[in-house]
């Protein structure tokens, strides 16, 4: 089995094809064959019939010898009507009644293949039964004749077997052929797969001009090799964005640790002069500013790994209500549609809402305005300030980790260019989005996502 399965597919198929072409040949040839024989049968059997006619004649003249010819007979028996045999042909001189079987009863003749006979025995013979009515009673005339064969001639088997040997050697050479024929786009593809495997041209295989299966295979080859190549470009633009993200987040991360250093190493350089107070103070910023960027880090690696997070219904209106309650440097204006309910994670949606708050505090002149609507099937949270705003053409770059604005780091020195990000990661968890839109005046923050029904 593991042989004939090594073989190679045209191989395997060709022998299929001459296997069926075999079986279909023997059931066609024993269909035919018993039909010529059957032809043969009874064409022997009308010419016994004619030769036994002519002893019922002479039956019928009473002119009935007691030896009659043969006629190239195998034989021929007279019985008269008490079952005697009263003529016969030399060779079945003082045998007993052949057979009883035929005629039947009511039947003026019959014919049989009978086997076996007491002057044949194991042999079969054509058997042809005519009944004689005479006024004494009814007669049998029974003529023998040698059995058609189950070949019927040698010559009738031979052409079979030629046919079928012609026939199966035909189906050979042709479905190996027509697989050749076929297969010749699969090995095309097969060369281009290796070629592209060691690395060279383009990812795609050629595609025949057949609208077939191949055609179909070749395509649907092309299509995965077009995402295997789509695939791949996005995985090395994610490798560089993550060498970018660790080289600036390992900037980010020594700036914190160089000041502490530099900080601690004047101190020691200069104890009497040193105001440890002051120094403690700026130790604590710099810790204060690495503990902020260290909890961002853990935060975008949690979104990232797509865990996940607590899901319940809550109110977002009363969520967004105590969160813009708590004091800050900037009047703080919400308009709140009440009733707007969303399944999430309270805690991630809270840390949404601060980035944008602290985002906004820090860009804004006088006010920061909150709006939170229910248009249709979702809930829509806008964070309004009037500050300077957003270029439309940096409105993606701010959602980029540790990217900071000129204008943001003459405003805050100490951000760490992670809270957008940090909101647009929780608002994807959530099948939202989180985008910037026009505004007249500063820059408009827009929170979409799934609202509850009532």
């Amino acid at each position: 089995m593991s042989t004939w399965s090594g073989r190679s597919l045209r191989t395997r198929l060709a022998m299929y094809g001459s296997i069926a072409m075999l079986l279909l040949n023997l059931v066609v040839s024993a269909f035919v064959l018993y039909g010529i024989r059957k032809q043969v049968a009874d064409i022997r059997a009308l010419e016994v019939s004619g030769k036994a006619l002519r002893v019922l004649l002479m039956v019928k003249r009473n002119q009935l010898p007691q030896v009659v010819k043969s006629d190239d007979l195998d034989g021929i028996q007279v019985v008269d009507p008490v079952g005697r045999p009263v003529s016969w042909t030399p060779n079945l001189a003082g045998n007993p009644r052949q057979t009883s079987a035929i005629p039947a009863r009511n039947q003026a003749n019959h014919v049989a293949e009978l086997c076996d006979l007491p002057a044949f025995p194991g042999r079969c013979k054509i058997v042809v039964a005519l009944r004689a009515y005479q006024p004494e009673g009814e007669w049998v005339i029974y003529a023998f004749d040698p059995g058609v064969p189950w070949y019927v001639s040698p010559q009738v088997i031979m052409f079979q077997f030629c046919m079928t040997a012609g026939l199966v050697t035909l189906t050979w050479f042709g479905v190996s052929r027509v697989v050749a024929r076929t297969l010749e786009p699969v090995s095309a593809i097969t060369k281009r797969l290796a070629e592209i495997t060691a690395g060279g041209g383009g990812m795609r295989v050629p595609v025949p001009e057949n609208d077939d299966e191949i055609r179909g295979l070749a395509e649907t080859a092309n299509q995965t090799l077009e995402r295997l190549e789509t695939a791949m470009e996005q995985q090395q633009a994610a490798m560089e964005q993550q060498r970018r993200f660790a080289g600036d987040a390992s900037h980010d991360l020594r700036s914190p640790i160089t000041a502490m250093r530099t900080q601690v190493e004047d101190a020691m350089l200069h104890p009497e002069d040193t105001d440890w107070q002051e120094t403690g103070r700026e130790v604590l910023a710099s810790l204060d500013r690495l503990q902020a960027i260290v909890t961002d880090l853990l935060a975008l690696t949690k979104l990232d790994a797509g865990g996940p997070g607590r899901r319940e219904p809550l109110d977002l209106s009363e969520l967004v209500a105590t969160e813009t309650a708590r004091s800050r440097t900037k009047h703080v204006v919400t308009t709140l549609q009440a009733g707007v309910t969303v399944t999430g994670d309270p805690l991630e949606l809270v840390r949404l809402l601060t980035n944008l708050l602290d985002n906004a505090e820090r860009h804004a002149e006088t006010q920061i305005i909150v709006t939170l609507r229910r248009p249709g099937k979702e809930a829509v949270l806008e964070v309004l300030d009037d500050g300077a705003g957003i270029a439309p053409d940096q409105r993606e770059i701010v959602f980029q980790r540790f990217t900071r604005l000129d204008a943001s780091r003459s405003r805050d020195a100490g951000g760490t260019g992670l809270g957008l990000p940090i909101a647009r990661e929780i608002a994807r968890s959530h099948g939202g989005t989180l985008t910037i839109e026009d505004s007249d005046t500063g820059a408009r923050f827009v929170l979409r996502m799934p609202a509850l029904e009532d």
